[in-house]
């Protein structure tokens, strides 16, 4: 019989052994007679083909991809660590067919919240005509008084869409929430992808899966489409690294190119929205918020806002810009409008909701509360075997009932929202297979699925995020905060599916467009990103030079050591630590610069910064000073060159790159120019030479230059005044002359800025030098006059 656990069941794979629906439960696997379903036979038949080894090895790659994409689980008020996704490498499978006739219904259904939101901040007819109490939208939170009468430049008020829901015990597919605020989920549907296809490399390729490219190019070409025609841009608003969806927020940005920007990043001139970039204000017409909006304009919104843009209200009211969604959409996602959509829809669209809601009610006041009561089997009109449970509301009250049986609890209390009350049914969902413990066992399930306005309408998103509970027993523990895990969702069709992807048709006129707007913030972490990397491999070098000698030579055994002991502790590096706290300090702040413009980074260079994360930290709590300590420097200084070796192949040249490349020359020549004055000179400790060319990492080439011992002539000539070592002054001086030069505004009308004089004298006084010359007052005059350059820098371009 199907479920049994002693032997497989005639014409079932050893796979699903064991594996069987919950009583009276729907399941997306089996149909009621414990067959399988037609659109699941193939996985299952590939799952079965492989042995369990190869079943863990191939999970485990995805799994293995989403660590290196640094996709993670955090919740706000959380204080723990971000925890590694939770992703079930079994998908969701759903037949095309269906999903063809879900997305007809779930458009009629963004249509209708389309005309109401629109209503309310219009004509308000739908509770002038007694169709909504007015108290549910006076009294909600998201109902944006300052924005009554104001008219969206696009003409719609709704553009990206997320509809939560489940299918019931009837085997149809209910809405259990509407998302019109700020949908999230969108890129982890597309990490989730991305790890099933790691896991299922072969077999993916010919499943005629539905690919996810072509619906998030047609709402790219959509937003972009919407741009006024001023030369402006689209881009995508993020409240910031600290938002528990940030991740998602990047990985959008960088999918659809589109600028990451934060609320500090734009500022409104004469009614247009523009954006703070290194190459002054530039104009933005198309903002994709993922910012509540409450808190996108401190002057008439949220006071204490410190995410938004002050008069951010005023463009939307000019017409100069174009949110997406538009600021007070949010009023919709309130789950007493599910009470009242049935309805409205029949008043609006003259015809019932093709995809149902969960059954919900609403009760505002005294006389709705004893309407309820008398009245409860009427008001509870629902899915067919939902759970009836005895309604008795009260202010404040909760549902409560017998639980026992029940599937998902999706609401089942009142919530006092002032005078507004919101009850919904209990329902049981359907459960789909997930892996766990080498076994699937079925979980209960949602999906949040995504829509788009695109130039043809609205578009389903073929695939979605799907949530799963943690356990079977448990079933009303459908999130990942309760230790739900969350699976793809594959779409398959009957046919072959067309390979899309998110390049332009082949009939489109192609055009090189410009590599983009820099914002100035962006500007900023690109370059203390540079000097944090550079800052951390120098004090990787510097301990790794203490350490290698303290073996042979004890702590202040010689003028040497005694001179590094002191250069060390100056430098806040502790030589008791074989990894000093100081290091993993300076490594997690050039995570943190990185985090912060997270878009401009590559999956491998982004894996490769957090692996240097993962190793300075494990080290701190293994190494010890010695042999020990020098050879974990030379672990680490493997691992961030590694990291600069990505970004310098990798990242096109421009104006963050030049950014980046600055920080990372001026911190380089600040170090040797204070290295230098501290050890190489002639009254300086025996040693201090080497020292400087080992630390300078130049010895091989000082070998070759000079054919006798080091010598101060020797050392300055190569780390100081050499223009073709890259571990010289001069060197990283050229280098922060030629990348200023190229940044905007450095040369306007044959006058040169005052960031490019600046640098001019300093190469200038460099250059006049000579290895006798340059003694360690003229050293010290120099790395002053380096370091200065940060605020001419600042100044020019980043305030």
């Amino acid at each position: 019989m199907p479920g049994s656990a002693t032997a497989k069941p005639p014409g079932r794979s050893s796979i699903l052994t064991g594996y069987s629906a919950l009583p009276g439960v729907p399941d997306e696997l089996l149909r009621d007679d414990g067959t399988v379903r037609p659109e699941w036979v193939s996985l299952i038949a590939h799952l079965d083909g492989l042995s369990p080894e190869e079943r863990e090895r191939a999970f485990a790659r995805g799994a293995q991809y989403l660590r290196d994409a640094g996709v993670f689980v955090r919740h706000y008020g959380e204080e723990k660590s971000p925890r590694d996704w939770p992703l079930s490498p079994v998908p969701v499978i759903q037949p095309a067919s269906e999903w063809q006739a879900l997305g007809e219904g779930l458009a009629e259904r963004a249509e209708l919240l389309e005309s109401i939101v629109a209503d309310l901040y219009g004509e308000n007819r739908l509770v002038e005509e007694g169709h909504l109490p007015a108290g549910l939208i006076a009294s909600n939170p998201e109902w944006l008084r300052p924005l009554i009468g104001v008219k969206p430049a696009s003409g719609h008020f709704l553009h990206f869409l997320a509809f939560e829901i489940g299918r019931g015990a009837d085997g149809g597919w209910w809405v259990l929430g509407d998302r019109t605020q700020a949908p999230s989920g969108a890129g982890y549907a597309l990490e989730n992808r991305v790890a099933s296809v790691r896991a299922f490399p072969g077999y993916y390729s010919g499943s005629n899966v539905e690919r996810l490219a072509g619906f998030f190019r047609s709402f790219r070409d959509g937003l972009n489409a919407m741009r006024r025609e001023d030369g402006s841009r689209a881009g995508i608003l993020t409240p910031g690294p600290m938002n528990d969806t940030y991740f998602e927020h990047a990985y959008i940005a960088r999918y659809l190119g589109m600028m990451l920007l934060e609320g500090d990043d734009l500022v409104v001139d004469d009614g247009r929205l523009m954006v703070r970039t290194v190459s002054g204000p530039k104009p933005i017409s198309v903002l994709w918020r993922r910012l509540d909006a409450a808190w996108s304009d401190p002057l008439e919104l949220e006071a204490s806002s410190r995410l938004g843009t002050p008069g951010l209200l005023g463009a939307v009211r000019s017409q100069g810009v174009t949110m997406i969604n538009a600021l007070g959409a949010g009023v919709l996602e309130s789950r007493a409008f599910l009470a009242f959509l049935p309805r409205l829809s029949e008043v609006l669209h003259g015809k019932p909701l093709a995809v149902p809601n969960i059954a919900t009610w609403w009760c505002g006041g005294e006389a709705e509360r004893d309407h309820v009561r008398a009245n409860a089997a009427a008001m509870l009109i629902g899915p067919a075997n939902s759970t009836r449970l005895p309604l008795e509301p009260e202010p404040g009250a909760v549902l409560r009932g017998d639980m026992s049986g029940v599937g998902l609890d999706l609401g089942s209390w009142l919530e006092q929202e002032g005078r507004n009350l919101v009850g919904q049914e209990l329902v049981s969902l359907s459960t789909t297979p997930a892996w766990e413990d080498g076994r699937l066992e079925p979980k209960p399930m949602r999906i949040r699925v995504f829509m788009a306005r695109t130039r043809n309408g609205w578009k389903l998103m073929p695939g979605g995020f799907a949530r799963l509970a943690a356990t079977s027993q448990d079933p009303s523990a459908v999130s990942l905060r309760s230790g739900g895990t969350v699976a793809d969702v594959w779409v398959v069709s009957d046919e072959p599916v067309s390979e899309d992807t998110m390049l332009s048709h082949t009939d489109e006129v192609f055009v090189r467009t410009s590599p983009g707007l820099l914002p100035s913030r962006a500007a900023d972490n690109l370059f203390w990103l540079g000097r944090y990397v550079e800052r951390a491999e120098g004090q990787m070098r510097l301990t790794r030079a203490y350490m290698s000698r303290l073996p042979e030579t004890p702590a202040g055994g010689t003028p040497l050591m005694s001179r590094l002991e002191t250069y060390l502790d100056a430098e806040g590096l502790e030589i008791t630590e074989g990894v000093s706290a100081t290091v993993e300090r300076t490594i997690a702040m050039a995570v943190n610069a990185a985090n912060q413009v997270r878009d401009r980074f590559s999956v491998d260079a982004w894996a490769s910064l957090a692996d240097l994360e993962r190793t300075v930290g494990n080290m701190r709590r293994t190494v010890v000073p010695g042999d020990d300590a020098a050879s974990a420097m030379g672990v680490l200084l493997r691992k961030i060159s590694g990291f600069s070796g990505l970004v310098h192949e990798n990242m096109y040249r421009f104006s963050g790159w030049r950014f980046l490349t600055i920080g990372r020359s001026l911190e380089r020549a600040i170090a040797m120019a204070d290295l230098l004055s501290a050890f190489a000179e002639w009254s300086g400790p025996h040693g201090g030479f080497e020292l400087c060319v080992e630390v300078g990492d130049s010895v091989m080439t000082h070998r070759r230059r000079y054919p006798v011992a080091a010598s101060r002539e020797t050392v300055v000539d190569l780390l100081a005044l050499d223009p073709l070592n890259p571990r010289s002054i001069a060197f990283h001086i050229d280098e922060i002359r030629d990348q200023v030069s190229l940044l905007p505004g450095a040369d306007v009308n044959g006058q040169l800025s005052e960031l490019s004089r600046a640098v001019l004298r300093v190469q200038a006084e460099l250059s006049v030098n000579t290895p006798q010359s340059l003694d360690q007052s003229k050293l010290v005059e120099l790395r002053e006059a380096i370091g200065r350059l940060t605020n001419d820098l600042h100044t020019q371009f980043l305030e």
